[in-house]
């Protein structure tokens, strides 16, 4: 069961399970597990570990091992919060795609969404409520080997490596739903604030900020068209436990928690998981709950077929090679031909989507001309077929946002930097979504 395939009002009566979340920051790893039932959250512990890329591996790891051994959960595998500054994180609005083709549609514009070199962004991407968007997650390679082998190294389970956004968006669901009309969630980490919003401008709003608190309001307000005297606490929007230990600060270890919750409800939270298969850790020993019943179905198997004549097995299954044998050809011609009729269709598709784009790329290029008058200074322009990216300098850069959505041909602007000063003017990066760009 699937987090989009489960109705809100549901999830509460679901809710069950026992989780432990990692948040890792710049200097510190961040611990909190919790045990999840209908009736609320009980938090079973929580612990910082303090400067643990200056220590040993197996020196912290044993701090790790001894916290769950306490909390009576060394059996799960942990759910670990990449730092936000090493993680690309996006929403890709997809209205009218399929779900069986959103992987295509998302590898097809995977690129124009981070700026790693293609063979070593690793992403991963999970539908958001609704389905009519995704939330995407880009990272190096090095960098999920680089964790995976610290955390092997100090013996540390990980099921999972996923992005605060993921983890807040899931928690926020559990018990409910999130504040109508939207909200702004700030918390104060290691290297900056770190902001989370939904609107109904944005679905989801996720960044970093090494600004003061009042900027990064200010900032991350104007992305999710919200009001900045909104802003709220972030461990004020998640949901609060009914128990917990003596000390337990929610604000220091929000991000830690929301991510416990995750991993103790999975099937009701966002699957986006960047660390590969091959290095995942089972989480609960019902696992092994599966093997015994299928070695149980299996002797049962085992003795059924023993009581059945040799010989009638034997006619049965030679009849049955035959038929297949029969069938075969037919079969892989049939797919063989299923095959090459998609190619045609893809191909004619993108011929005839290749006509139209010279004519609106031309008609976008005119309207960005007539809209951005000096002295705005334009120093990059990229245009796909679904958004169009802009870099530049302007005597105030706030107002371009407005300015562009104004534009019948643009919507959704958004910087995707924080703007910088230079000289006597501002820098900026924007993001707009091109009119008529959905399929």
């Amino acid at each position: 069961m699937a987090f989009a395939a489960v109705r809100p009002e549901l999830r509460r009566w679901l809710a069950a399970g026992t989780g432990v979340g990692i948040e890792i920051g710049a200097r510190d790893l961040r611990l909190v597990a919790v045990r999840v039932r209908p009736s609320g959250v009980r938090v079973l512990g929580a612990a910082v570990i303090e400067r643990f890329r200056e220590r040993p591996a197996a020196e912290w790891g044993a701090v790790y091992a001894e916290f769950l051994k306490r909390a009576g959960i060394s059996h799960l595998a942990a759910n670990v919060l990449l730092p936000r500054r090493e993680v690309v994180v996006r929403v890709l609005p997809l209205p009218g795609v399929p779900v069986r083709e959103m992987a295509a549609a998302i590898g097809f514009q995977i690129e124009a969404l981070h700026p790693y070199p293609e063979e070593e962004a690793l992403w991963s991407w999970s539908r958001l409520e609704g389905g009519h968007s995704v939330l995407i997650a880009v990272t190096r390679r090095q960098t999920i080997a680089t964790y995976a082998g610290l955390f092997a190294e100090a013996g540390v389970k990980t099921a999972s490596f996923t992005v605060s956004a993921a983890a807040l968006y899931s928690a926020l669901r559990l018990y409910g739903r999130p504040p109508e009309g939207g909200f702004l969630a700030l918390y104060e980490g290691e290297e900056g604030i770190e902001a989370y919003g939904e609107s109904p401008a944005r679905a989801l709003f996720s960044a970093e900020f090494p600004a003061g608190w009042e900027r990064a309001a200010a900032m991350a307000g104007a992305e999710l068209r919200l009001e900045a005297d909104g802003v709220r606490q972030l461990e004020e929007v998640l949901p609060q436990a009914k128990t917990f230990p003596s000390g337990f600060d929610l604000s220091v270890f929000a991000p830690a928690y929301a991510a416990a919750l995750q991993a103790a409800c999975r099937r009701l939270s966002l699957d986006l998981n960047l660390l590969p298969p091959e290095h995942r850790a089972a989480a609960s020993r019902l696992i092994y709950a599966p093997t015994a019943v299928l070695l149980v179905l299996l002797a049962a198997a085992a003795v059924s077929l023993g009581a059945i004549r040799p010989i009638e097995d034997r006619r049965y299954l030679a009849a049955l090679r035959a038929e297949i044998a029969r069938l075969e050809p037919e079969a892989r011609k049939a797919g063989e031909l299923d095959r090459q009729i998609e190619e045609l269709r893809a191909r004619t598709r993108l011929l005839d989507s290749f006509r139209r784009r010279s004519k609106a790329d031309l008609d976008l290029l005119a309207e960005l001309t007539r809209r951005l008058e000096p002295p705005v200074w334009i120093l990059q322009l990229e245009m796909t077929r679904e958004s169009v990216s802009l870099a530049g300098e302007a005597e105030q850069a706030s107002p371009l946002l407005k300015l562009l959505d104004e534009s019948p041909m643009l919507r959704n602007s958004e910087f995707t930097m924080p703007i910088a000063r230079v000289g006597q003017a501002e820098a900026f990066r924007i993001r707009s979504q091109r009119e008529g760009s959905a399929p």
